[in-house]
């Protein structure tokens, strides 16, 4: 009798959870939207991606974390303030395809959330960029507060996403400040070549202007040596360089170089969609294993 009561109780319960599921669906009701919507959900973490170098694996390294993240289940934003767009077109969104960029968000003509668009993976949103945005920087010196737009207008979204990851353009104009000011931490990609280093002295010292003037909160999330190729002396030497310079800042995992890693752009895909089974889709797993892992 016992048996048959806890049978008709766990019976019971799945019926009523069945029941639930099927009026969800009926009424198209998206809880985990539903949700998001009318409460913050997430204690965002705003990471840039950035060297004023360009080559060095900056917008690859932007695509691809923020894909693997998406992965995860976990709600994630790309904005590409690059002029370029490459990020937007490496997502598999058209160029002057939307109406809306985030040009159009930072000078002030459209709200941050009427640029977001969706991409081809369903924790994964873009705020795509604008050939526009190469014009921006005049058109913010007017502006109150400029450097601070950025900031300003992802504070708008609210926690919705857990982790918002940012193209930076490859400059140290008032766009990177606006990025560097809008952001909790930065991700520095390092070129395994001779002048990688090159320059790298003007980025720490636009970092500690920044931390001093704007956004004490900044910090350097990691190092990531991109292009390896441990046949050559010189990544290596490149490598054991960083090392010495950075010690515990710089990843443990490396960005090594990959015909398919090369490819997957000009198909409008992160590489876990293009070929998911490459050296380079298991080299940003791993490296944003290490991300979420120093992320807990």
């Amino acid at each position: 009798m016992y048996h048959f009561f806890i049978s008709k109780t766990v019976y019971f319960f799945y019926v009523s959870y069945k029941l639930c599921f099927f009026i969800i669906k009926l009424h198209q009701v998206n809880l985990i939207d539903y949700f998001l919507l009318n409460m913050k959900l997430y204690n965002t973490k705003i990471i840039a991606i950035s060297n004023q170098k360009g080559g060095v694996g900056k917008t690859t390294s932007s695509i691809n974390i923020a894909a693997f993240l998406a992965i995860t289940e976990t709600p994630t934003l790309l904005i590409d303030m690059d002029p370029q767009c490459n990020a937007t077109s490496g997502v598999g969104v058209d160029i002057g395809s939307y109406k809306k960029s985030i040009y159009d968000v930072i000078i002030g003509n459209a709200k941050i959330e009427d640029a977001v668009k969706k991409t081809d993976l369903e924790f994964l949103d873009i705020i795509p960029s604008s050939a526009q945005l190469v014009g921006a920087e005049v058109e913010l010196v007017s502006m109150f507060s400029r450097e601070k737009m950025l900031k300003d207008a992802i504070e708008k979204l609210d926690g919705k996403y857990k982790y918002i990851i940012i193209d930076s353009p490859p400059s140290l104009g008032l766009l990177t400040i606006n990025v560097l000011t809008a952001s909790n931490s930065i991700i520095i990609p390092i070129q395994c070549e001779y002048y990688a280093l090159e320059g790298l002295s003007q980025l720490l010292n636009s970092i500690r202007l920044v931390q001093k003037h704007l956004n004490k909160n900044l910090e350097i999330e990691g190092v990531l040596i991109t292009m390896y190729d441990n046949r050559l002396n010189l990544s290596k030497q490149v490598a054991e360089e960083v090392k010495e310079y950075f010690r515990d800042k710089m990843y443990k995992t490396y960005i090594k170089r990959n015909v398919r890693l090369g490819e997957a752009p000009s198909h409008g895909k992160p590489i876990i969609l293009y070929d998911a089974s490459s050296s380079g889709a298991q080299n940003y797993m791993n490296l944003v294993s290490e991300i979420l892992n120093a992320n807990k």
